[in-house]
């Protein structure tokens, strides 16, 4: 690549695309790359704003930004993503599908860092639709090395051993059981309006309530259902009330008495902070599975998002959520219960 006077460039082939910026009406390539200039092409260039143009000259070991962004995609790509056309060395992956976007900081910091190249997406551990915008890739300068696109590489696959940076993990049928309890509930005191709720959110994914009981605060009868309900193919089972430390609130126990490997109780958001999470295996059958279950303190019945918002979604991505990963939510675990709910665009359940 060598830089000319546009005044001399006819014949000359185009390194980059030149852009034409008119405020309000167009911005977008008046000539592409790899354009050879004409002599009528002068005056445009000169009316855009180019007095000086880059031409290609190709040099051994440097790869043009389109050829380099390429690599970059190449380095995010993960399955069910579509992708943009190279265009001033940029490349925007796009969701095939609807699924959880999982995104590996690690690998994307060591990219960054290595500098005149960006990637940026999204936050991951949150639900994407079919056709949404997942990340963009850039190279900054017009040429760069080779071998600063190898070091790229290397940094990544040493992240995530060599895994995309990126992942989307399609939405997964899920059979639902739902344990209400709470002696108001069960002697008729008071009208369940927890479950509608659950139901409500449960629609937005694929799912199917195949048992519903509800029980006063006794926790044998709350195991015996959650095993029950388990044993009929339960993929997931969630317990509404019960979750506090009053005497009677005895949903923790119950779940504990089942046997389930006890994730956490207690998580540092709000609202939510009461939130349980269990995993109980289940063997046999075509594939051993996993079924979540979640302990739902009352806020999920009256606030607009809770803990369960921003753990629904990768339980029905078949994603398992650790301890680790639910300290991490104390960051961005305030919701700010704003007049305008916009979550998930928002900074609810987004860390560092």
């Amino acid at each position: 690549m060598k830089l000319i006077n546009t005044t001399d460039a006819e014949g000359t082939v185009l390194c980059h695309d030149i852009t034409r910026i008119i405020r309000g009406v167009t911005k977008d390539a008046v000539f592409r790359k790899g354009h050879i200039v004409t002599k009528e092409d002068i005056p445009v260039l000169l009316s855009v704003g180019k007095d000086k143009l880059y031409v290609w000259e190709k040099q051994e070991g440097m790869l043009h930004e389109n050829e380099a962004a390429e690599i970059l995609c190449q380095i995010c790509q993960g399955s069910h993503m579509g992708r943009t056309q190279a265009k001033e060395g940029k490349i925007e992956l796009v969701a095939d599908i609807d699924g959880l976007l999982k995104v590996n900081q690690a690998g994307l910091k060591a990219v960054n860092g290595l500098g005149r190249m960006m990637i940026a997406s999204r936050h991951g551990n949150f639900p994407v639709k079919k056709g949404d915008k997942l990340a963009g890739t850039r190279i900054i300068p017009l040429v760069i090395e080779e071998e600063s696109m190898e070091a790229a590489r290397n940094a990544a696959r040493e992240a995530t051993g060599g895994k995309p940076l990126l992942e989307l993990k399609p939405f997964v049928h899920k059979k639902v059981g739902i344990v209400t309890t709470g002696n108001e509930v069960f002697h008729g005191r008071i009208q369940d309006t927890f479950t509608p709720v659950l139901r409500q959110k449960l629609a937005e994914f694929d799912t199917q309530v195949i048992d519903h009981v509800i029980w006063d605060d006794d926790d044998q009868k709350v195991t015996a259902s959650i095993l029950d309900m388990i044993r009929k193919g339960a993929d997931v089972v969630c317990c509404t009330g019960g979750m506090s430390v009053d005497p009677d609130d005895r949903t923790p126990l119950a779940i504990k008495n089942t046997g389930a490997r006890i994730v956490s109780y207690g998580a540092p958001v709000l609202p939510g902070a009461m939130f349980l999470l269990a995993y109980y295996p289940v063997a046999g059958g075509e594939r051993p599975r996993q079924v979540a279950i979640m302990g739902l303190p009352g806020c999920v019945m009256y606030a607009k998002r809770t803990i369960f918002d921003l753990v629904l979604p990768r339980v029905m991505a078949d994603d398992p959520v650790t301890s680790e990963e639910l300290a991490a939510l104390g960051q961005g675990g305030l919701c700010l219960n704003c007049p305008v709910c916009t979550f998930p665009n928002c900074g609810f359940g987004k860390g560092c």
